[in-house]
């Protein structure tokens, strides 16, 4: 978007219409459930994982379903669905070309909006070749034309396709799905059942809410003006309609948002439209890739979600994982106060879970072993006073060869970690004295 003041006001009309049905979020949910209900979609409630899951298999196999397609849905990553259903003995293939990729080399996805971004095309290439037998070539529209072909015939004779849902209007009962590929839309069609599954966070008020929204999403995720699709989809098939699924679910998830939603400053996570502009702007993810956080979201937003779905014990690490330079503030289309909800995190992380206070979070107080409090105690008894310091660093640096080579679970993965030759204090002194001298 050219427009800078233009760009300001959408992302200000967005901002509200977020915050708006976060507002009114439980009423908005009702009036979702009643009007999809009215349409002919049967919904459901998970409250974890493992509930949507089972919630899942059970539709399926009352169809006697043995294979599923999928369309994109990262809240089918955090309930691990692939996972569920193959050790029920249902198959369930991934449709969008990067979910495919890495469903392909038994990875997870390292990006929210791209799941294939960490691969390059001569690795697809191989991948493809040792698992479809198809030529090598570097030639990406070649190895897009091998997924499609192996793909197609999946729709045609998949029991169950599954989608994810970008935004669900409560006024109407429309599931909004946004996609580039079309696999969304033949997931959602072709098949005789849709699922459709997301967060219950994913609710807005009135259909006028979407074109803003959707004017923005792909602006934000891939710098594109509008997707190739935009699926409005209000219920099964009519009578008088000649295609389309001949039954539709959704399955509303909660796994921590409602404990999120509850407390007045984590609600504001809850705004996030999965748009990865975060990821793409943050120079930690940048550099150490998708895969380093070990959760289903990845980057800042992934930082401050992940908290509320997993708990802090689980997610210990991720708040400090963060350089706080503002970047994925400034670029967030929803305007979510990412750097200060980490901030918040990194308190709740510390506090004492005997702490009458309210816990907004699952895991709180759970940061620190005894070991670890006494190892900060002892470096505050020592870097809070000039002569302790002083006198710590002379002897870090005179007796540095006697570093031990194994350090407990930091040299699992990396360097031993040994003091500098010389401390700050002596460096600054040379420096000084040499421009003295010059």
């Amino acid at each position: 978007m050219t427009d800078e003041e233009e760009l300001q006001s959408l992302r200000d009309l967005c901002e509200h219409v977020r915050q708006r049905s976060l507002s009114k979020l439980p009423a908005l949910l009702e009036q979702l459930e009643e009007n999809l209900t009215k349409l002919g979609v049967k919904v459901h409630w998970a409250e974890t994982p493992t509930e949507a899951c089972q919630i899942i298999h059970d539709i399926i196999t009352a169809k006697n379903g043995k294979l599923m397609v999928k369309g994109k849905s990262m809240v089918s990553e955090e309930i691990e669905l692939n996972h569920y259903l193959e050790a029920k003995g249902i198959k369930a293939v991934e449709s969008d070309l990067g979910e495919f990729i890495v469903q392909m080399a038994g990875e997870k996805p390292t990006h929210i909006v791209m799941p294939a971004i960490h691969k390059t095309k001569e690795q697809v290439s191989e991948l493809f070749h040792q698992n479809l037998g198809t030529p090598l070539t570097d030639d990406v529209d070649q190895l897009t034309g091998f997924a499609r072909k192996a793909l197609r015939d999946i729709y045609s004779t998949a029991d169950v396709g599954l989608s994810g849902v970008n935004f669900a209007v409560a006024e109407t009962g429309t599931l909004c799905l946004v996609e580039n590929e079309g696999n969304g839309r033949l997931s959602t069609t072709v098949p005789p059942v849709h699922i459709a599954i997301t967060g219950i966070e994913k609710v807005v008020a009135k259909l006028s809410d979407i074109p803003p929204l959707y004017s923005l999403l792909p602006r934000s995720a891939i710098g594109q003006n509008i997707t190739t699709y935009f699926n409005m989809i209000t219920g099964p098939r009519r009578s008088e309609e000649l295609d389309g699924p001949q039954e539709m679910h959704l399955v509303l998830l909660d796994n921590g948002r409602s404990q999120a939603y509850a407390e007045d400053q984590m609600r504001r996570t809850l705004q996030c439209i999965r748009c990865g502009a975060c990821m793409n702007h943050c120079p930690v993810y940048t550099r150490i890739g998708g895969a380093a956080y070990g959760t289903t979201y990845p980057g800042p937003i992934g930082e401050i979600i992940s908290p509320h779905l997993l708990g802090l014990d689980a997610t210990r690490d991720l708040p400090t994982a963060c350089t706080m330079c503002g970047a994925c503030v400034e670029v967030c289309p929803v305007r979510i106060p990412i750097t200060e909800q980490m901030q918040r995190l990194r308190v709740e992380a510390q506090r004492s879970p005997t702490e009458t206070v309210p816990h907004p979070i699952r895991g709180q107080g759970a940061s620190h072993t005894f070991g670890e409090q006494m190892a900060w105690r002892t470096f505050n008894g020592i870097f809070s006073g000039s002569k302790t310091y002083r006198a710590f660093g002379w002897a870090a640096t005179k007796f540095r060869n006697l570093t031990p080579r194994k350090q407990l679970g930091w040299t699992q993965n990396r360097v031993p970690m040994k003091p500098a030759k010389k401390t700050l204090h002596e460096l600054m002194a040379e420096k000084m004295r040499q421009k003295e001298q010059a």
